[in-house]
This record gives structure tokens, sequence and C-alpha cells, in this order.
């Protein structure tokens, strides 16, 4: 995954394109993570061959005027996207597990490695596949439960976890959703408002 701030002008997106070809990328998917007046911020996911160095990539598209690579990580080989409204269609067809549904879902709509829903007391309900084995004073690194915040988690704060990045999101009946990037990028305000906005319908 590649994270790309580009100006909101026609051609810029044909231009990143030209250029991440000229480093073979192969484009999967394209998502647009946040617009303001004059810039767009997208997520392409791609494919590149073994013989092509990220920095190849990466200085293929800083050389565009305006162009701007703000993360670029590798992602698990079985990735996939989902809309914000796939997933709250899905939590609304079944809002007994709705929180459930969205815990599940973070990782693929918010490009996440991982996320977890915890009760009021702290404790997990159920967390993905990717995420860490908390240990009480793990869990302590990731209050307060009971608002909305962001954070930065230096190596360490779990045994065998490097740097993450977490955002945290209070849920109904004092839950509480909280997700991770290890290494990055940082959560965008628009996706904070996102994340909100869904945990703020999950019953």
């Amino acid at each position: 995954m590649i994270r790309i701030q580009l100006p909101d002008t026609p051609g810029s997106l044909g231009s990143v394109a030209t250029a991440m070809g000229t480093a073979d990328a192969d484009i999967s998917a394209i998502e647009i993570v946040e617009q303001g007046d004059d810039y767009v911020i997208d997520d392409f996911m791609l494919t590149l061959p073994p013989t092509t160095m990220p920095d190849t990539l990466v200085s293929a598209c800083d050389m565009l005027d305006g162009v701007h690579v703000l993360w670029l990580s590798r992602h698990q080989e079985n990735w996939s996207i989902e809309s914000d409204i796939s997933a709250l269609n899905r939590m609304s067809a079944d809002p007994q597990h709705s929180a459930e549904i969205l815990c599940g879902a973070v990782p693929v709509v918010f490009h996440t490695q991982w996320s977890a829903l915890f009760d009021a007391d702290e404790q997990v309900i159920i967390s993905t596949a990717l995420a860490p084995e908390f240990t009480p004073e793990g869990i302590a690194r990731l209050t307060p439960m009971d608002c909305c915040h962001v954070a930065e988690l230096e190596a360490g704060w779990m045994p065998g976890w490097g740097d993450t990045i977490i955002a945290a999101v209070p849920l109904s009946g004092g839950r509480c959703l909280v997700a991770g990037r290890q290494g990055g990028p940082e959560f965008l305000p628009s996706e904070l408002n996102r994340l909100q906005h869904m945990a703020a319908l999950a019953n």
C-alpha cells in the first residue's frame, strides 16, 4: 500500500499511475482517503515484481510536481478493500452483532493491521487475527477508552511489537474499539471522523 498526496487537478491521477507504471507497479485498487481544497490523499494497492525496489516506486512518484509519498508499507497477501457503506450495510443487516462486524471490518476499510473491541471493564470482547495478545500492561497503554483519541506507542509497548499508531473510539455500553497500524501511517482527521461515525451506529 502506498499513500500519496497529489494535486486535485485534472490529469494528476493519470500522471501518478504512469509514474507507477515506470516502476513496473501493477495497480489493483485506488481509494480516496481525504480531499482538501486543492489536494487529494489516495491509497493505492499495488503489486510489485521482486526485481523492483520500493525506493524506485517512491522516487518515480516524488519526481512529479505537487506529489508527495506519505507512506509505503507491505500488506497481507490476501488483502481486499471495502467501503464504509458496504460495512454499514452488513452492520444494519445484523444489528445485534454490529459492533463485532465493525471490529472485523476496520482493518479492511481503514487499512490497519488489526482492531479489537473492549468491554466496559477493558477486557477484549473480540479481536482480529493479527491483533496482539493483549496483556494488562498493553491494554493500559490504549487508554483512555471513554473518549476518541489517537496515540503513538513506542516499540516494546507490547512484547515483540514495534512502533504502533492507534485510534480509539468509544461505543455504547462503555465499550471501545481500538485500531492499530504498526509503524503508520498516522490516522488522518477524515479517517477518525469516519470511524467515529461508524462506531456511533454500532449497537
